[in-house]
């Protein structure tokens, strides 16, 4: 006889079936796992025999075979302890076999027989829904499997003998209720930024548009602080970006307690991060950060000071939306539509534009030139806003608080948010929430200029040498601004200010 106990295998943020088949025949005393398993998989032995044992159940003196089909499919994790267990209780009798036949089962067993919390409850709950399944899951995660449906039956256990005693009918657990995680502490305000209002400006229109955005300036001039508020002015994720958001994060083992958030995801990782890290990779083809920052910001502090090709290996994402893990036996892809907001100092020392100021290496020139070499054309290009942040004086930081904080800015934004997102359903785009991610096409028509601005936009794409990705994004720029003032037509204005972003000459030929 074999028992059959289905369960899933995570492809990127897909969870597909995996049929759990176990036979206990006469023969040699052996406990085999078959099916393409990783080293997790294989030392679910031990662990599932410990768990017995603590149970009150001892593996019986016969052969055992576990096999987890499709044999070709890569297994990886240690989510496969839960299934296996239940399909040994199921085989000797401990637990109804029919009991199991309507549910997709992950679990971790630990050596006492309690069932510990793994990584892609989520996907797995939906993906069980789909097929008609109830879920068994830890009890740590089961406010994460509530949110797949309401109609779903969702069991979430704390050992082997709470989920054996519901199946015998002694004891009955109650369905977790979807967690959802409540807001932590006060959030930072751009009350507390004194001057620089044109950075705050530039931040308002990336935020408004999802614009990438560069901040240039020297050491304490509050770039770091400007990019640490802008969470507080975007928008909550909507109902479609917070599913795609928690999948990754439930991937990635990110979700805290199960519980999820509508906040836009925020990743801030250091400079000296590889390119596994950042892009995704590694043994298992993890999400790296710019998927863990789909929908949201990716913050990088000190850009130079990244290796070169891991700013390199951005550029592919920044277009599609997605990146793409290949290894030799298996393909992974992970959403990647995040917003880039980077930081850096003019130069090395970070003091070369200060008024009398003299490098002791070599020109200032020279300086800035070779540290801003440090980042490709081809990435500078992706940049929608390059802004100059200047050092804050004494006398700025003595005034007050400005009047204008988060909360003014954010209604703003949110306003101009809506009106992008209801253009592009109109036009059948409804997965375009934001300018930044609308198609060259479509962008043209919606962001075409009046005759005043064409004339202008003319005059600089052929004094900048605009390349057709950067002639799209000023036009995007443009259309972003045009809607925080709610007009309907992109005027030369608004291309003006769009130019003035771009970069050293754009603004030379706006003072011209």
């Amino acid at each position: 006889m074999v028992v059959r106990v289905a369960t899933v295998a995570f492809v990127g943020i897909e969870a597909r079936p995996v049929d759990v088949q176990v036979q206990i025949s006469n023969g040699n005393v052996v406990f085999t796992v078959v099916g393409l398993g990783d080293k997790a998989v294989a030392e679910s032995r031990e662990r599932v025999r410990a768990a017995l044992n603590a149970a009150g159940l001892a593996l019986p003196a016969k052969r055992i075979t576990v096999n987890l089909a499709p044999a070709d499919l890569p297994k990886e994790g240690s989510h496969y302890d839960l299934p296996i267990a239940l399909g040994i209780m199921a085989a000797i009798g401990a637990v109804p076999p029919d009991a199991l036949q309507n549910f997709t089962v992950l679990g971790e067993l630990a050596l006492d027989g309690t069932i510990t919390s793994v990584a892609g409850v989520l996907p797995a709950a939906i993906a069980a829904n789909a097929r008609g399944h109830g879920l068994i899951c830890p009890r740590e995660t089961g406010g994460e499997a509530a949110w797949a449906s309401q109609d779903m039956e969702v069991l979430a256990p704390h050992s082997l003998i709470q989920l054996a005693n519901h199946f015998k009918g002694t004891q009955v657990m109650s369905r977790p209720l979807p967690a959802m995680r409540a807001a932590s502490g006060v959030q930072p305000d751009l009350r507390d930024i004194k001057g620089q209002e044109s950075a705050k400006r530039a931040l308002e229109i990336a935020a408004a548009g999802g614009h990438n955005l560069l901040m240039n300036g020297p050491p304490g001039a509050g770039k770091s602080m400007l990019a640490a508020r802008l969470p507080s002015i975007l928008p909550p994720l909507t109902p479609a970006e917070l599913l795609e958001v928690s999948l990754i994060q439930s991937v990635a083992g990110q979700l805290a307690g199960g519980e999820l958030t509508d906040r836009r995801p925020f990743r801030a990782p250091h400079h000296s991060a590889s390119m596994a890290a950042l892009v995704g990779g590694g043994t298992h083809a993890r999400p790296g950060e710019i998927s863990l920052a789909h929908h949201g910001v990716l913050f990088l502090d000190e850009l130079p000071e990244f290796h070169p090709q891991v700013l390199d290996s951005l550029r592919q994402p920044l277009e599609a939306g997605e990146v793409a893990i290949a290894r030799a036996n298996h393909r992974t892809v992970y959403p990647a539509r995040f917003q880039l907001v980077a930081a850096m100092n003019p130069c090395r020392c970070g003091h070369a534009l200060d008024p009398g100021f003299s490098c002791s290496r070599q020109q200032n020139e020279r300086c800035l030139a070779q540290y801003r070499a440090r980042i490709s054309g081809p990435l500078l290009d992706r940049i929608d806003l390059s802004i100059m942040v200047p050092a804050v004086s004494a006398a700025d930081l003595m005034l007050p608080a400005p009047a204008e904080g988060s909360a003014e800015v954010a209604l703003r934004v949110a306003a101009a948010r809506l009106r992008q997102a209801e253009r592009y359903a109109a036009l059948g785009l409804p997965h375009v929430g934001c300018n930044a991610a609308a198609p060259g096409t479509v962008i043209e028509e919606v962001a075409r200029p009046d005759p005043a601005g064409l004339t202008l936009l003319r005059n600089a794409s052929e004094r900048l040498n605009l390349s057709a990705r950067g002639f799209h994004r000023i036009l995007k720029l443009a259309r972003t601004i045009a809607d925080l003032d709610d007009a309907a037509t992109v005027g030369r204005r608004h291309l003006a200010e769009a130019l003035s972003y771009r970069d050293e000459k754009a603004k030379q030929l706006q003072a011209a």
